[in-house]
Formats: C-alpha cells, sequence, structure tokens
C-alpha cells in the first residue's frame, strides 16, 4: 500500500517535482489530478500545499486562452532539483509516470478509473474502468478477499491500466493459452 504524505514540506515538493517533470503548465484540474491520484497525498493537504506554493513564488498563475493555468517558476525549479526528501525518493518515478499517463489519457478524453465498496467481513468490490474518446472499453467488477489485495489491484490498474486491458482481452480471446493450460 502506498504511504500517504503527511508533512507538507515533502507534499510541496512532491507538486514541484511532478510540475517539473510535466514540463508544461496545466490547469488547476490536472494539477490536482497528478498530485493526488495515487493516493499519496490527500485533496485537503494538496489545497493547503498548492496555494502556499503560489504564495511563495514557486509556482505562478498564467491565464492561457482566458483560463488559469500553473506553471513552476525558475525558483521553483530550483527547489524541485535541490532539495531532496527520503520519503519522496521511493514514489517520485512511479508518480511521475502516473501524471503523465493520466495528463495523456485527459487530454485525448481518456480516463480510468478504480473504486471500490467495503463489505462487511473484510472484503471488497473493486470496479476498474477504462474509458477512450468517451466510450468504455473495459468495465470489470470483482469482489475480493482483502484490504492487501484491494490495494494491489488499485496500484496496478492505475500503473498499468492499458497492459491490463490487453491481458483480459487476450485472455478473453484465447490468446494467451500459456496462463490457462
Amino acid at each position: 500500500m502506498q504511504t500517504q504524505l503527511r508533512d507538507k514540506n515533502d507534499i510541496k515538493l512532491f507538486i514541484l517535482y511532478l510540475m517539473r517533470h510535466v514540463g508544461y503548465p496545466l490547469n488547476f484540474q490536472e494539477v490536482s489530478d497528478i498530485v493526488i491520484q495515487d493516493g499519496i497525498v490527500g485533496y485537503f493537504n494538496f489545497q493547503e500545499c498548492f496555494a502556499e506554493l503560489l504564495d511563495a513564488g514557486t509556482v505562478e498563475e498564467l491565464k492561457i486562452d482566458g483560463e488559469p493555468y500553473y506553471s513552476i517558476t525558475p525558483r521553483g525549479i530550483h527547489v524541485a532539483d535541490n532539495l531532496d526528501s527520503p520519503s519522496l525518493n521511493l514514489i517520485k518515478e512511479r508518480s511521475l509516470k502516473s501524471a503523465l499517463r493520466i495528463i495523456s489519457f485527459k487530454r485525448r478524453g481518456d480516463e480510468i478509473r478504480c473504486t471500490y465498496e467495503e463489505l462487511p467481513g473484510d472484503r471488497y468490490i473493486v470496479n476498474c474502468i477504462v474509458i477512450e474518446n468517451r466510450e468504455e472499453l473495459l468495465n470489470v467488477k470483482l469482489l475480493l478477499e482483502s484490504k492487501l489485495q484491494l490495494e494491489k489491484i488499485r496500484i496496478n490498474f492505475n500503473d498499468k491500466p492499458e497492459i491490463i486491458y490487453r491481458g483480459i482481452l487476450s485472455l478473453l480471446s484465447g490468446e494467451v493459452n500459456y496462463l490457462i493450460n
């Protein structure tokens, strides 16, 4: 299970790291999505820390076609490149990969969703969905027997939805017989 960041400095460094490596301005929803999507940062912590980054001048608001977008400033780049946190080292690469994928999905009108419902007896129903061009490509609902199983599925689905989609398609079409034998 991913650890949620709670230290404000770690959260700010995490936001700056992601914005630095995305490399272009994002609207508020895109920034929010890439920061909170993996559950590493809670929404309210994100909002508070993002406002502080704006106040500190490490992130700036730009107007693009009259809409507000946000970009990391040279000062923010300096902070992102020169400050480090042991808490962040383990999550940086995975989170950046997820961030770039979610931005790409959203800009194409695609999205992934992985929601769950808790049932009595430490059981869960997880629902994994892939939408491309506003059309549902995959919608899988599973009954799970533990929180650990749920967390593994959520992490793997969020990390590799396209591979999971292709895998399910291959299994159901009989193109992956080595798993059946």
